[in-house]
C-alpha cells in the first residue's frame, strides 16, 4: 500500500538530513549520551528499591526480590516484543521516508502494548503463588516475593509502555527529550522510596507504591509527546490504530530476538534460583541478585549504547548506505567493550564494596564478594554479543538476531549450569557464567565478520575507520 506524502517541517527534515550526513561518532555520542542516561535511570530504579530493601528489611527481604526476577524478566520480555520491534521498524520506515508507515507502527504498538500487557498482569495476579514457588521461593522468602509483586504490578504495564515509547520518541529524532523524561521519573523514585519503606515503614511493599508512582508520572510524560501535533509527523493520529497484520508480525519479527534473550534469562533464573536454594540458601540467593543487579546496571549502559546505535543503523540501511552502518557498529562494539571491561576490572578488584551497598551481613558479603570475583572473569566479552545481537535486529535481520539471542542463554548457559553445578555444587554455578561468555563470544565473532564482509566493496574499506 502506497501512504501518502507528508509534509515535515524544516527541523524533521534536518534530522533525518542528520542521520544520513552527520559524522558517525558525533551522531553516536549525541543518540546514544541520553539513551545511556535513560537506562541508566531505568536501572536505578531497581537499584534504589534494593539498597533500601536490603539495607532496612534485610537479607531475606533480598533474597524474595531476588526470587522475582524472573517474572520481571517475562514482563520485560513481552514489552521489548513491541517496543524493540517497532523502534526499529519506524527507523526503516523513516529511512526509506515512509512516514505514513511509521506513524502506523506507532498506534499499532500501542495497542498491542495494552493488549499484551493486561493479559500477563492478569495471569501473573491469579497465579502468583504457584509460579513464585516455580521460581525458587520458600516459606523464607515467599512472603517477601509475594508483598512485592503484588504492588509491582500494575506497574509493569506502566513500565513497558514508558520504555518503548520511550525508545521511539528517541528513533524519531528526540533523543535530548528522550533523557529529560526518564530523569523526571527518576527523580520522583528517589524520593518516594526511602518515604514509603524508610520513614513510613511500609518494607518491600512500600518499594513497590513508590516506583509505580514514578512510572506513572514517567508514562504520562513519554505519551504525551506523541499528542502534540508540534512534534512532528509521527504522533498519534486517527486511523493508525487498526491491527495491520503485516505490520503487527514486522515488530514481533524484529522485537522476538530481545524477547528470547528475556525469556531465556527467565528460564536460566529459574534452574539458578532453585540450584542456589539448593546448594547455598537464601544468603546464596541473595548474592545472586546482588551480582545480577550490578551487572544488570554495566550491561544497561552498553544497551544505552546500542539503543543509540540503533536508528543511525536502521536509517542508513534504509537510505543504502552501508559504510555507515559499519562504521557505526564498530564505534558501538568499542565503546561497549571499554564499559564492560572498566565495570570487570571493578567488579574483581572491589567486589566486599559492591556487596556492602546492599547487604550488611558478613555471611551474604563473603558469598556475593565470591560470586562477583568468579562469575565475571570474562564478562569483558558481553558488550560484544550484545552490540551484535543489536546491530541484526537494527537492520531487520530477524533470524541471526534471534540466533544470537539463544547462544549465551539457552545453547550454552543453561546446560553448563546443569553440569557444572552436580559436579561442582555452588561454584558449579559461578562457573557457568564466564565459560557460556567466552563460547558465545566466539560464535557472536564468526558471524558478525560474515555479516560486514557482505557489504558492498566499494564502503567496506571506509567501513572500519573510526
Amino acid at each position: 500500500m502506497k501512504h501518502s506524502p507528508v509534509n515535515t517541517s524544516a527541523v524533521e527534515t534536518r534530522r533525518f538530513r542528520d542521520l544520513a550526513q552527520k559524522p558517525i561518532g558525533r551522531l553516536l555520542w549525541e543518540y546514544s549520551l541520553p539513551s545511556v542516561v535513560g537506562m541508566l535511570v531505568m536501572q536505578l530504579y531497581n537499584i534504589i528499591d534494593r539498597i533500601f530493601i536490603g539495607q532496612v528489611v534485610g537479607t531475606e527481604a533480598i533474597a524474595g526480590l531476588t526470587i522475582t526476577f524472573p517474572v520481571m524478566n517475562i514482563a520485560t520480555a513481552l514489552g521489548v516484543l513491541v517496543g524493540a520491534g517497532a523502534t526499529a521498524r519506524i527507523s526503516l520506515a523513516l529511512g526509506s521516508g515512509d512516514y505514513g508507515r511509521a506513524r502506523k507502527v506507532l498506534g499499532n504498538s500501542l495497542v498491542l502494548s495494552l493488549t499484551v500487557g493486561t493479559i500477563y498482569i492478569s495471569l501473573f495476579a491469579i497465579f502468583m503463588n504457584q509460579i513464585l514457588r516455580l521460581f525458587g521461593a520458600d516459606d523464607v522468602t515467599l512472603p517477601y516475593a509475594r508483598d512485592f509483586m503484588m504492588y509491582i504490578l500494575p506497574g509493569l504495564l506502566l513500565t513497558n509502555l514508558t520504555f518503548s515509547f520511550n525508545n521511539m520518541m528517541r528513533a524519531t529524532g528526540y533523543p535530548t527529550r528522550a533523557m529529560i523524561t526518564m530523569f523526571i521519573g527518576f527523580g520522583c523514585n528517589i524520593l518516594l522510596v526511602p518515604l514509603f519503606v524508610y520513614f513510613l515503614k511500609t518494607g518491600i511493599k512500600g518499594a513497590a507504591i513508590a516506583t509505580d508512582i514514578s512510572m506513572l508520572v514517567s508514562a504520562i510524560f513519554v505519551m504525551r509527546h506523541f499528542c502534540r501535533k508540534e512534534n512532528g509527523p509521527i504522533i498519534f493520529t486517527r486511523g493508525i490504530y487498526n491491527l495491520d497484520s503485516g505490520l503487527v508480525w514486522g515488530i514481533i519479527g524484529i522485537g522476538a530476538a530481545p524477547c528470547i534473550v528475556n525469556v531465556a534469562s527467565c528460564l536460566i533464573n529459574i534452574f539458578i534460583n532453585n540450584s542456589l536454594l539448593r546448594y547455598g540458601g537464601f544468603e546464596a540467593i541473595a548474592a545472586a541478585g546482588i551480582f545480577v543487579t550490578y551487572t544488570s546496571m554495566l550491561c544497561s549502559i552498553v544497551l544505552g549504547i546500542c539503543q543509540g546505535m540503533q536508528p543511525i543503523a536502521g536509517f542508513n540501511y534504509g537510505h543504502r548506505q552501508p559504510c555507515r552502518v559499519a562504521r557505526v557498529f564498530w564505534l558501538t562494539a568499542l565503546a561497549a567493550t571499554i564499559i564492560t571491561t572498566i565495570g570487570y576490572a571493578f567488579g574483581l578488584t572491589y567486589p566486599e564494596i559492591i556487596s556492602r551497598a546492599f547487604v550488611s551481613d558478613t555471611v551474604t558479603i563473603g558469598h556475593s564478594a565470591h560470586a562477583l570475583r568468579t562469575a565475571m572473569l570474562f564478562f569483558w566479552m558481553v558488550g560484544f554479543q550484545i552490540v551484535a545481537t543489536t546491530y541484526f535486529q537494527s537492520i531487520g535481520k530477524i533470524g541471526t538476531s534471534i540466533f544470537l539471542s539463544l547462544v549465551r542463554q539457552v545453547l550454552f548457559l543453561l546446560p553448563l549450569l546443569i553440569i557444572l553445578s552436580r559436579i561442582y555444587g555452588l561454584d558449579g554455578i559461578w562457573y557457568t557464567f564466564p565459560t557460556s561468555d567466552v563460547a558465545a563470544t566466539l560464535v557472536t565473532t564468526i558471524l558478525i565478520i560474515y555479516a560486514l564482509r557482505r557489504l558492498p566493496s566499494e564502503d567496506k574499506s571506509e567501513a572500519i575507520k573510526i
